[in-house]
């Protein structure tokens, strides 16, 4: 197992002086006095613990590059020349264009996917405010669904609150009508909450006054996001918090940065930390009260946590019936995460999922709703896609996509910026120096907003054409399977390459797999 290279990491913008390094401790083979220090534990003797984060801090995603003994690649898809489920036999029209990517989640309020997929939570950070327009315009012309993160109203500097409750959020309300002008009856807008969140009621004003109808509840919140973060140079900002009520106190794991507190969040985190965030009775009645405040859907995001608490996630879910439930594997990215978390802490993915199966039929075969299933934590293409809901069948309706679905955003806005400054780079401009000779999906976006197009952020027509791409891929390798609709694809459309691969995930050995029918066939 490759577990990545500690010590050194284009994340944390270090390096090692030599190619031979130590395996485990990632140290030069020799450490030479005079070397100016440019592996981790040099660049942390002098900038200390700001080397924790990727960087630089908020402006980045970060990957984890730790390979794991198991993960997706190991298992593939199969295919078959016999059949076709879910469409006409005639090899006219069992097709790949025939194939239908369009799903539903939810329990008794769904919502309508064009594609299996939306995207990570999007909060206060400034990566994900100054891409907003490209990702929620994005995602409702492309009819998924796009997750505001956490903290967005206790960061917004133009939030107006009376009693301890916002009343007023530009930001929130900036965020929500991206998304709402160009919705269209498919994907849907989910307000993420964190302790902060909860004690504004920034969900009830979202759900009240701005018409969010889907509310996602997140275990696990660590202090790093409990009152957010302040750059020095905007004192008004962090006058203005005081004036709030807030403690704003330097941050003492980011250089330049303070953070705003309110004296009973330390207390109320404390005593979480001390007595366990997460119990059955508490969860259900937040639940409750979201639902009694409007929310249509209710979701939960968890992380990935140790085993026992997968299995209290999932029968929560269970008893309280929420509508989604989304499992974070370890091994995906980060945006503001310690990097060497992201690769050492938690449940990589596929095993996570492969538990999280079993855990999904044991609740099933006892009678106990099992709400819809997402999986997250590193995927990013059409073959992800397949295997991850394939694998997961029939629970699991929709995969998470962080890193890959903020790109297009990222892609989109600086090709805008670029032809505006005529700098256009060669590899782009080979296909042309204008919108609609760069962007494959123009035309078509033309022909169905006609004059609105314009109005499009390049970021959304990236976005919209990423997912494009996603569909046609995954239309390919369904009707390969010969599977044409979401809904009828299961575990038997995979194999595994590895006997390990067969042991974690339950997919059968390559070797192993299709034999009693193979044996049956040739005995005939």
């Amino acid at each position: 197992m490759f577990s990545g290279q500690p010590n050194a990491s284009s994340a944390t913008g270090t390096r090692n002086r030599v190619q031979d390094v130590a395996p485990y401790s990632g140290l030069c083979s020799v450490c030479l006095d005079g070397c100016p220090g440019s592996c981790e534990i040099g660049k942390s003797s002098y900038r200390g613990r700001e080397v924790i984060y990727p960087m630089p801090f908020g402006k980045v995603t970060a990957g984890a590059t730790k390979k794991y003994p198991v993960d997706y690649s190991h298992i593939n898809i199969q295919g078959t020349c016999v059949g076709a489920v879910g469409a006409e036999a005639d090899p006219d029209k069992a097709i790949f264009p025939a194939v239908s990517t369009e799903t539903e989640i939810g329990h008794k309020n769904k919502v309508k996917l064009s594609l299996p997929v939306f995207t990570g939570a999007l909060g206060s950070t400034d990566i994900a405010k100054d891409n907003w327009e490209g990702l929620a315009i994005g995602a409702a012309i492309s009819g998924i669904m796009v997750v505001i993160g956490e903290n967005v109203v206790g960061m917004d500097p133009g939030a107006e609150i009376k009693n301890g409750k916002v009343v007023h959020s530009p930001e929130l309300e900036r965020r929500v009508k991206c998304f709402k002008d160009w919705y269209d009856k498919k994907g849907a807008i989910i307000l993420q909450q964190n302790v902060e969140d909860t004690r504004l009621n920034s969900a009830e004003y979202a759900v009240g006054k701005l018409g969010v109808e889907c509310i996602e509840l997140k275990w696990g919140q660590g202090a790093k996001n409990i009152g957010g973060e302040v750059k020095l140079k905007t004192l008004g900002r962090a006058l203005e918090l005081k004036k709030r009520g807030y403690i704003v106190l330097p941050d003492p794991e980011n250089p330049g940065v303070q953070k705003a507190y309110k004296e009973e969040e330390f207390k109320e985190f404390e005593r979480h930390s001390r007595l366990g965030m997460v119990e059955s009775e508490g969860f259900a009645k937040a639940v409750k009260h979201y639902r009694s405040a409007g929310a249509k859907f209710v979701s939960l995001k968890t992380g990935a946590y140790r085993i026992s608490d997968l299995a209290r996630a999932m029968r929560f879910s269970s008893d309280a019936e929420i509508d989604l439930l989304t499992i974070d594997g370890a091994g995906g990215g980060t945006g503001m995460s310690p990097w060497r978390m992201m690769n050492e802490w938690g449940i990589p993915t596929i095993y996570l999922q492969s538990l999280a199966y079993k855990f999904a039929s044991r609740l099933k075969a006892k009678g106990r709703y099992v709400p819809s299933l997402a999986i997250a934590g590193g995927f990013s293409l059409e073959d992800h896609i397949f295997k991850a809901l394939a694998m997961g069948a029939p629970f699991f309706k929709a995969v998470c996509m962080g890193r890959a679905l903020m790109i297009p955003a990222f892609v989109g806005k600086n090709i805008g910026k670029w032809i505006q400054e005529d700098k256009v780079p060669v590899e782009i401009k080979k296909h042309g120096d204008v919108v609609e000779r760069i962007f494959i999906t123009a035309e078509a976006l033309k022909a169905k907003f006609g004059k609105d197009f314009a109005k499009l952020p390049l970021g959304a027509i990236a976005m919209y054409t990423f997912c494009d791409r996603l569909k046609l891929g995954l239309q390919q390798l369904m009707a390969g399977a010969r599977k044409f609709s979401l809904k009828y694809l299961d575990r038997n459309d995979l194999v595994s390459l590895t006997k390990e691969s067969a042991e974690v995930t339950g997919i059968p050995y390559v070797m192993e797999s299709d034999m009693e029918e193979a044996e049956r066939i040739l005995a005939g």
